[in-house]
């Protein structure tokens, strides 16, 4: 992940790509093209990521990408 190099250690490297993709607003389709792999191979990486982070759907895995992972060091919520 560019600007996102804080991402949790048990997202694989790939999940990680999606989920950066995804706080981009890029569709499973969109994604797809991006990473030369199937709309099904997205949504089994999304599916994972929402378990492994106990997220419920794309937009809190797109929030939690943008505030979480990608906050400056040393900032305050």
């Amino acid at each position: 992940m560019t600007a996102c190099n804080k991402s949790p250690a048990i997202l694989t490297r790939q999940e990680r790509r999606v989920l950066e993709l995804v706080s981009e607003g890029k569709t499973n389709k969109e994604i797809a093209l991006v990473l030369a792999i199937s709309p099904a191979t997205v949504k089994r990486h999304l599916e994972n990521i929402l378990r492994k982070l106990q997220l419920k759907n794309r937009v809190e895995a797109a929030v939690y990408a943008v505030r979480l992972i990608c906050q400056p060091p040393g900032a305050v919520e």
